[in-house]
């Protein structure tokens, strides 16, 4: 019994760890590429036969300070599972990767309250120094 059941994981394990059959080639329609150039410019595109399409494009920025960095654009699409055609546009830069499109999740908006306590906080700043003497508690 201890066999039988030893094998058939093991026959379990081996199915799970086989490939799919996803061996179809998927041509490249076109594809473009420059740089890295001198000045630290560069940019690329490629758009494929099952309709992928992305483009970048970076330069470096604020050069010979120490905020010296890269900033880069770009995008892709391409059509989800559903059907439903996938566009996202990024920016990367000092700020942090920006990404855009309308299939990313929203935040909720801030609760009322909490608008209401960050504009009051905001109003009196004396009362968020720290370092301020404390009125003794009668």
């Amino acid at each position: 019994m201890n066999r039988l059941i030893v094998g058939l994981f093991a026959l379990a394990t081996v199915a799970l760890a086989a490939p799919l059959d996803n061996t179809t080639p998927v041509p490249i329609l076109q594809q473009a590429q420059d740089g890295p150039n001198p000045d630290g410019s560069y940019s690329w595109s490629y758009e494929t036969g099952n309709g992928i399409q992305a483009q970048e494009q970076g330069q470096l920025v604020n050069v010979g300070t120490d905020k010296e960095g890269m900033a880069v654009q770009g995008g892709y699409s391409y059509t989800g599972e559903d059907g439903v055609p996938v566009q996202l546009t990024y920016i990367a830069d000092e700020n942090g990767f920006q990404p855009q499109g309308a299939h990313l999740p929203t935040p909720p908006p801030i609760p009322q309250e909490i608008l209401e306590a960050l504009a009051y906080i905001a109003a009196h700043p004396e009362e968020n120094d720290i370092d301020a003497p404390k009125q003794p508690y009668n």
